[in-house]
């Protein structure tokens, strides 16, 4: 077994001052400068996401981050005022409605989710927990 003294996911994008920006200032998430120019996100519960610049980056098509939050509705309302775009999938298995949040709930499918981009293309959620 490998004895670790901390534990951290990572992801890359390609211009480090957007996701600065995005992350920080839409988000609203801590934010810092790392040493070798990468970021540091604090997430709220104490933990660490590491976002490294990547010259080749190549969007994540699978969600890196969810956020969960206690009005889907909300949150939704107030990333579409910060010029983020939700709906971003259209699957029939899976709708999303005009605001871009998949209902699970009422489907009995999972929690109700709204996908969304961050500047480098990666995927991000925020689903009410």
């Amino acid at each position: 077994m490998v004895t670790s003294l901390d534990i951290f996911s990572g992801f890359s994008v390609d211009d480090i001052d957007a996701a600065r920006a995005f992350y920080r200032d839409v988000l609203g998430l801590t934010v810092s400068d790392g040493a070798m120019g990468n970021l540091d996100i604090v997430l709220p519960a104490g933990g660490h996401v590491l976002v490294y610049p990547k010259p080749n980056h190549r969007p994540a098509e699978f969600t890196i981050l969810n956020l969960a939050v206690a009005d889907i509705d909300a949150a939704v309302d107030e990333l579409h005022q910060r010029g983020v775009a939700t709906k971003i999938y259209d699957d029939a298995d899976f709708p999303t409605d005009e605001k871009g949040i998949a209902r699970g709930k009422a489907r009995n499918q999972g929690p109700d989710i709204a996908w969304f981009r961050d500047p480098a293309g990666n995927v991000l959620a925020v689903l009410e927990g």
